[in-house]
């Protein structure tokens, strides 16, 4: 997959997180239904250790209260293709 595809797609689901922390009273029901839901996409988006952990994190993240604000995929990407040399051979080798 395109690594803008990607990019796009995250923002996406960062934007649908943080739908629950804006809107009052849907927040809570709509974490229970979304962390696994992220956490999943996350792993499915970035394959390996990286996709594993990060989904964790992102499941983790969306299930606290308060913490839905946090961009998880828009970082994850940026460190997977801005600050890891990994990201950046793939780039050259394409």
């Amino acid at each position: 997959m395109n690594k803008y595809k990607i990019l796009i797609i995250g923002i996406i689901c960062d934007a649908i997180g943080m739908v629950s922390f804006i809107i009052p009273g849907i927040g809570e029901f709509s974490d229970v239904v979304w962390a696994p839901l992220s956490g999943w996409i996350m792993t499915k988006l970035y394959k390996g250790n990286a996709g594993k952990v990060a989904g964790v994190i992102t499941f983790v993240e969306e299930a606290l209260p308060g913490f839905d604000i946090i961009p998880s995929f828009t970082l994850m990407w940026l460190y997977t293709y801005v600050f890891s040399k990994k990201g950046k051979i793939k780039e050259i080798k394409q």
